[in-house]
């Protein structure tokens, strides 16, 4: 039987140092930790000299959302993923639009829990088509994510990833093998902007990025929180979207989204709409052939357009799928040409809908 009050597991991505610490070496973070402290992160803790898992099995909620809410904008759009996370967090940020779970310190927190097995077999009967980890970073419960991925794919369950991508070289590797889709918070594009308010680095990120473009199958689009004054520089979105298309390619879905005041940026103002009409206007300069606004209503910056003739192809409002001009595999029905992404069949229905779910055991 699953006790999740018990659930501490081991893990392998560690050494020890010549002082007697224990170095983690799951992100590059590095902690060094002594007995029975925890990393930044909170859920990995030294113990009997080894890091472990101590949050296995527990989360901070469920919830059946819809995909284009990750975001997800080419990946099974209109279907529901079921989403979960846990608490703590390997970065830092100030401007936290999740602080209560990512950055929690209280294991209160973790009120839920589910084996992987109950968890695939829930998704499964809630005719959900993805499980993903999110609210916070699922880097940060490496080894439960994979368990649950894998619970998931024997029930023909897809996996989505929400994670800002700051993880080192191997347990990415290990990782990805189980995700069959991602969105990658890249924050910003200076050091400055990921030293002063996420207290990481933005190199790792890149690296990530460029992992799965070249080195995995997984499908995956990237999100920008637009911040004023702190990353909505013309010249820092010019540099962004230029290094997406050169590294990344064309295809890849940019979503430029609108900050709102929260955590330890009460004092920020929001992101006028203009803002991230502009940053969407510059990545199309720039040859992104899928750039998207979030956050605010506008239909326009929420659909996807065909990039060969002009043809709206999806119509988005808010999360709710108009018009379709589609084929089942994901072509333009004027001119043909193939939509990137992961399409199978027509759009799902599941529209807006929010709904929470208990599942324990």
């Amino acid at each position: 039987m699953f006790d999740p009050a018990t659930a501490v597991v081991p893990t392998k991505y560690w050494h020890k140092l010549d002082d007697g610490r224990i170095q983690c070496d799951l992100c590059p973070r590095y902690c060094h930790l002594r007995e029975g402290q925890r990393g930044m992160c909170f859920v990995r803790m030294c113990q009997d000299d080894a890091i472990v898992l101590t949050t296995y099995g527990r989360s901070s909620g469920f919830c059946v959302d819809p995909i284009e809410k990750k975001p997800l904008n080419h990946f099974h759009p209109g279907t529901p993923v079921l989403s979960f996370g846990t608490a703590g967090c390997n970065l830092a940020c100030k401007f936290c639009q999740n602080w209560d779970i990512s950055k929690s310190r209280e294991t209160d927190t973790l009120a839920d829990s589910a084996s992987p097995e109950a968890l695939a077999a829930t998704a499964e009967r809630l005719g959900c088509t993805s499980v993903a980890f999110t609210y916070n970073d699922p880097v940060i419960f490496h080894e439960y994510a994979i368990d649950v991925a894998q619970a998931c794919h024997e029930r023909g369950i897809k996996t989505v990833a929400v994670t800002a991508g700051y993880v080192c070289d191997k347990p990415r590797q290990e990782f990805y093998q189980h995700v069959d889709a991602a969105n990658v918070d890249l924050k910003a594009f200076t050091q400055d902007f990921y030293h002063k308010l996420a207290k990481g680095d933005l190199q790792p990120v890149l690296d990530t990025l460029i992992y799965l473009k070249r080195e995995t199958g997984v499908w995956f689009e990237l999100t920008t929180l637009i911040i004023p004054g702190g990353n909505d520089s013309e010249r820092e979105l010019e540099e962004m979207t230029q290094w997406v298309v050169e590294h990344l390619g064309p295809d890849v879905p940019m979503h430029f989204t609108a900050f709102h005041p929260d955590w330890q940026m009460l004092d920020v103002p929001p992101t006028p709409s203009k803002t991230l009409t502009r940053a969407r206007e510059i990545a199309i300069r720039n040859g992104v052939r899928y750039p998207y606004t979030g956050n605010v209503h506008d239909v326009q910056g929420g659909s996807t357009i065909c990039h060969e003739c002009g043809q709206t192809l999806i119509v988005r409002d808010w999360y709710l799928l108009g018009d379709w001009n589609m084929t089942d595999v994901g072509c333009c029905v004027n001119c043909g040409t193939p939509c990137a992404g992961v399409f199978e069949g027509p759009a799902g229905d599941w529209g807006a809908k929010r709904l929470p779910v208990r599942i324990g055991g």
